[in-house]
């Protein structure tokens, strides 16, 4: 793995935490869905309508994220200037409100999203997603999906969850790790007070690997046998054939935490996704002169609002 990968990983993260990009004009959005297993669950989120606007973009966040973070807010910014309406969507709990936890296949929270009451006034839909949150709008547009999908992109998403389970539980990812389970661990508090966890989070202190995390929380509250059958029902990898609407896939030759090794095996045979490999980027993280060949603004978030313009 190239130092060059955690550099670009690294370092724009501390960067954005020094200089917090402006979210005016957004204003707090609700919903709710019926989950299966325990009941009602509100979602939350924040929603900016600029004047105009005849497209809606959800953007969801990759894990230990919520509609706060920071490359959502980048991404919502440059959305604006393309002149789409954004709803910046925190998965379940994500953002410390308790009402439960995610997973990386849990497109309900997307459909519910996308069936709300602000966004049914749009005509047109796109997704877009980080990480984990890439995995997840992509699982969401290899299935059942609203008709008025258009096209969705996904930035340094992994395509086999088990493969990238393993590499970022390797003693050298350590770093990346802690950041994940401290994160994680932080949002299921409030969770706990409504009885829908497993078990108490003062005892998940003692996890320490994204997989026991996964037998822990996510297997036992979502009904898998153990955390390899939730990777294996849950991956989108095996799921890229039948994507029936324009995909991107954004990936860096050089991410230290969702390698391009893990993504290749599954790009065969999925016709209607594009890859765009950046040379220099790691985990999130690009110049600002990055360019993959659309029209639009250099950098991450101007060339992907505008490829996803270009499929509405």
């Amino acid at each position: 793995m190239s130092l060059a990968g955690h550099v670009w990983t690294v370092v724009p993260h501390i960067l954005a935490s020094r200089s917090r990009v402006s979210d005016k004009g957004a204003r707090p959005w609700t919903t709710e869905l019926d989950d299966p297993r325990v009941g009602r669950v509100r979602l939350s989120g924040l929603l900016s309508e600029p004047s105009g606007a005849r497209a809606l973009l959800v953007v969801v966040h990759g894990l230990g994220g919520s509609a706060g973070s920071e490359y959502m807010l980048r991404a919502a910014r440059a959305a604006h200037t393309g002149g789409l309406a954004t709803l910046r969507l925190s998965l379940r709990g994500a953002d410390g409100s308790g009402e439960d936890v995610y997973n990386a296949a849990l497109t309900d929270d997307l459909g519910a999203a996308v069936a709300s009451t602000e966004a049914m006034r749009y005509e047109e839909i796109f997704a877009l997603g980080f990480s984990l949150g890439g995995h997840l709008v992509l699982r969401y547009a290899a299935g059942r999906h609203d008709r008025r999908l258009c096209a969705v992109a996904a930035v340094c998403a992994p395509l086999d969850l088990k493969a990238c389970q393993i590499e970022i539980d390797r003693p050298t990812r350590a770093l990346y790790r802690r950041y994940l389970l401290a994160r994680l661990r932080r949002s299921v508090l409030a969770v706990h007070r409504r009885g829908r966890l497993m078990e108490p989070p003062w005892e998940l202190r003692s996890v320490r690997t994204i997989r026991e995390w996964d037998r822990r929380v996510v297997a036992p509250r979502f009904g898998f046998a153990d955390p390899e059958d939730y990777y294996t029902r849950s991956s989108v990898g095996p799921h890229l054939a039948g994507l029936s609407v324009p995909a991107l896939l954004v990936a860096s030759q050089h991410d230290p935490m969702v390698p391009a090794a893990t993504l290749r095996p599954w790009l065969a045979d999925a016709l209607r996704l594009e890859v765009r490999w950046a040379t220099r980027g790691g985990h999130l993280g690009f110049p600002r002169s990055l360019d993959l060949g659309e029209p639009g603004p250099l950098g991450i978030d101007g060339q992907v609002i505008e490829w996803l313009r270009r499929h509405g």
